[in-house]
């Protein structure tokens, strides 16, 4: 009989709990290398077809989705993990911190709708460490990487404004305004976009936005979890994450 097939005595009871966090920066950090090496290919001949631009604007937008999937993910596992007395790496020196994470992921209100970067906010507050600040290169980047994948995921069509008048107050920023005055000059443009088209979404979202968002949301979750005093998930996968 094929022992893959072999049922199990009855009363064997085998419990596992996946990590998908480590799944998302997988698939982010490989959307990436992706993109990349189509622009690479474009940078050599000049020109790519039409398959090939859909497969780079694809790789592009689910290397961003990927990256805050894994924020989400990497958060929410760490919650429950204390919740269910299941971090396997916990010692007397986090021990007490790891249980009273636990305690408020039970108390619903404590963390319910609570914004993405507050919750590891209010972990580093259990834990009585420094908070992030607001204007911390890291963790303004995640709030406008949050942003981006948001109004990508829940996207609703709006007029895009090409003028020269940039004088504050002329209009309503738009999305694409404010996508440009936070990133522009953050990373690399996407080089399959003409000059002359808006910096969001076309000049944005390349290979230069998607390494921004892997680069930015390990960075984060690197010092969140050196603060704690408790490896990262991912760290025996970082070979894998190569952007390029």
């Amino acid at each position: 009989m094929d022992e893959q097939n072999q049922e199990l005595p009855e009363g064997i009871v085998i419990r596992f709990r996946d990590c998908f966090s480590v799944r998302y920066i997988q698939s982010a950090s490989l959307f990436c290398r992706l993109g990349y090496e189509l622009e690479k290919e474009y940078a050599t001949t000049g020109t790519l077809s039409a398959e090939q631009r859909l497969r780079h604007e694809a790789f592009i937008l689910n290397a961003i989705f990927s990256s805050v999937a894994f924020l989400e993910s990497t958060i929410n596992e760490l919650w429950s993990d204390a919740a269910d007395n299941a971090y396997f790496f916990s010692d007397e020196k986090n021990e007490a911190l790891l249980q009273a994470v636990g305690e408020k992921w039970k108390n619903e209100n404590y963390f319910d709708r609570t914004p993405l970067p507050n919750k590891y906010q209010k972990i580093l507050e259990i834990g009585e460490k420094p908070l992030f600040e607001e204007n911390d290169p890291d963790y303004s980047g995640i709030k406008d990487l949050i942003g981006i994948r948001n109004y990508l995921m829940h996207y609703r069509r709006e007029w895009v404004v090409i003028q020269t008048d940039r004088t504050p107050g002329a209009h309503a920023e738009t999305h694409a305004e404010k996508f440009e005055r936070l990133l522009k000059n953050r990373f690399d443009e996407n080089p399959l976009a003409p000059q002359n088209l808006p910096f969001f979404p076309d000049r944005c979202l390349g290979h230069g936005c998607a390494e921004w968002a892997v680069t930015t949301s390990l960075s984060f979750t690197d010092r969140f979890f050196r603060n704690l005093a408790l490896p990262a998930p991912y760290e025996g996968i970082r070979d894998e994450l190569a952007t390029r």
